[in-house]
């Protein structure tokens, strides 16, 4: 039964992307925002959402001491994942579809995805680096933070050229034979995928809460390693589906612009109502997505663009170097 739901969240999930996708490059076109902006802000705001509610709900309405760790477990989560096993993903759609894509590279714009991971690699460090600090300077973090990310809102919105420009979209999906729909149907295709998004990966949390709990696994470990695979499906579904399309710039900024998402205003919440003790295997995970983050900002600074197996090797090992800690018992 537990694995019945798993497959038909996962079928729900896909299909939403695949609206969401093809709504998103329509709204982008619409309020004629950056290019850079769709990806980053637009689509990573958006299949961001699942994976924030579990802190949320963990630190604002959890009663005992597992649901901060919970908390703070699907804080440090979403980013190592999406460092880790989203870059991996990446790479391995770009190798499977190379032959329909004509190219092993991915090729995003360089300089707005080297803007998202610099911003990340800043971001994460502070939000880590305040548990260092004594309370009352703590919370200037959270300033901080909040100012981070509302500078890179303003650099995604007005940095590149506009969405759309020399580019055919594809008919928008719930009225294929409409040459320009009204912004009010993309909008409703873009906020019924969502939700469609939304429902599926609570479905899939729910059951992978359930197999966890009948592996005995801990919830600070559930919530760093199994939640966030379930609720970064979205991000990944679609970077997949933009890679197939050959749209690297899409594909990368809704990685790397959920990335930034989640090492900024997320960790406000952690940071603000939780003492923000951070523990050996959270100090771990955290330096992992670090490296992780710093190689690929590394590589595409030199090359100008991402090699496939790059981001399969260097996210696998990451990950699997993660894994492998916590077999050993190393971190729990």
């Amino acid at each position: 039964m537990i694995f019945a739901g798993l497959a038909a969240s996962l079928l729900v999930i896909l299909i939403g992307a695949k609206f969401f996708c093809n709504g998103v490059e329509w709204l982008g076109n619409k309020l004629g925002l950056a290019r850079g902006a769709v990806g980053s802000v637009l689509a990573a705001l958006g299949t961001a959402l699942p994976e924030t509610m579990i802190p949320v709900v963990a630190i604002l309405f959890g009663t005992s001491n597992a649901a901060q760790h919970v908390g703070t477990g699907a804080i440090l989560g979403a980013p190592f994942m999406l460092a880790t096993v989203g870059f991996g993903m990446a790479g391995l759609a770009a190798i499977g579809m190379a032959r329909h894509r004509g190219v092993w590279r991915i090729v995003p714009d360089a300089a707005l995805a080297r803007r998202d991971l610099s911003f990340f690699l800043v971001t994460y460090t502070v939000a880590i680096g305040a548990a260092f600090l004594p309370p009352a300077i703590r919370s200037f973090t959270v300033v901080v933070l909040i100012g981070g990310y509302f500078l890179f809102l303003v650099r995604a919105v007005t940095q590149g050229e506009r969405f759309g420009e020399g580019e055919k979209l594809e008919p928008l999906l719930v009225a294929p034979r409409l040459p320009d729909p009204p912004l009010s149907l993309v909008a409703g295709q873009v906020l019924c995928a969502f939700l469609a998004i939304f429902f599926g990966a609570k479905i899939f949390v729910q059951n992978m809460g359930v197999l966890a709990h009948n592996l005995g696994v801990a919830p600070f470990l559930f919530s760093l390693l199994i939640a966030p695979v379930a609720t970064e499906m979205p991000e990944l579904f679609n970077s997949v589906i933009w890679i197939r399309e050959r749209k690297d710039t899409l594909a990368m900024g809704n990685i790397t612009g959920a990335m930034v998402f989640q090492s900024s205003l997320v960790p406000c919440l952690g940071i603000a109502l939780t003492p923000w003790q951070l523990t050996s295997g959270a100090f771990f995970s955290a330096g992992i997505t670090l490296a992780s983050g710093l190689a690929a900002y590394i590589y595409l600074r030199r090359n100008g663009f991402f090699n496939s197996w790059f981001f399969v090797l260097a996210g696998g090992v990451f990950y699997a170097l993660f894994v492998l800690a916590v077999v050993k018992g190393i971190v729990c």
